[in-house]
């Protein structure tokens, strides 16, 4: 290198990579799982964290060199609390789907919301089911089209766009809720501040946290990566805002 220099990349929390991600190009599952690795080195965590994802496939899950377990499908949530009781001082958190965590999944992540679990929840928001056909999700937006709404979602048949932060926020036990992008460069440096804060309050003993991140799927939106993240911006941000929705040092 002339006259330059470049920069120091730490990416002791990220697996050395024998094989190719499962991810179509313009996932965004492998840059929460980057996310994810850099927040835990800040912290000084990846030498004690322990990830729990459903069934089915995670770019983000399978990057991070980190203590890792595969629960059922959709119970992530009561395997992170096995685990967190078990091993009260370990950082406990899950990387979920929308359809794991609020489909199949919505009785587990309910439960530990009630139960104010010392975990943290991570789901990414692709507003379909990405790995299974691009299906009809919990948060697919209406009038979106999937292979299950031809026509569009619509009220009659499927409701509406479920939102977990704002959700998750109403739960006495919970001290952090959040949603973020990565649009950006300025999206993507403020969700990685929310998963430090989601963290943070674990390590502190506050209470349950979740953030949200919106994800893109180009295949199943049948886009280009560049035109999803306009989608992002155009269509799902207004549905889903972008920012905290609880943040307590203290829960009564």
């Amino acid at each position: 290198m002339t006259g330059e220099s470049k920069a120091k990349v730490n990416i002791s929390a990220l697996r050395t990579l024998v094989m190719p991600l499962p991810g179509c190009p313009g996932c965004q599952h492998p840059t929460i799982g980057r996310i994810i690795a850099n927040v835990l080195e800040d912290m000084e965590l990846d030498g004690s964290a322990m990830i729990v994802t459903g069934i089915g496939c995670n770019s983000a899950v399978g990057m991070l060199n980190v203590d890792c377990v595969i629960g059922s499908h959709g119970g992530a949530p009561d395997m992170a609390t096995a685990l967190k009781r078990l091993h009260p001082d370990n950082l406990v958190f899950t990387v979920q789907g929308d359809g794991d965590c609020i489909a199949i999944g919505a009785g587990s992540f309910i439960g530990a919301l009630t139960r104010a679990e010392m975990i943290t929840i991570i789901m990414c928001n692709n507003a379909n089911y990405g790995t299974t056909g691009g299906q009809l999700a919990p948060t697919t937006l209406m009038g979106q089209v999937t292979t299950t709404t031809p026509e569009g979602r619509n009220l009659a048949m499927g409701g509406y766009p479920v939102h977990v932060p704002e959700l998750a926020a109403t739960f006495k036990g919970v001290a952090y809720s959040a949603r973020g992008a990565l649009t950006g460069p300025a999206n993507y440096q403020r969700t990685k501040r929310y998963i430090a804060r989601a963290f943070q309050k674990q390590v502190d003993k506050i209470g349950l946290s979740v953030v949200e991140v919106l994800s893109a799927c180009p295949p199943n939106w049948h886009l280009s990566p560049v035109e999803s993240l306009a989608w992002i911006e155009e269509k799902m941000i207004p549905e889903f805002p972008l920012g905290e929705f609880k943040n307590v040092d203290v829960i009564d």
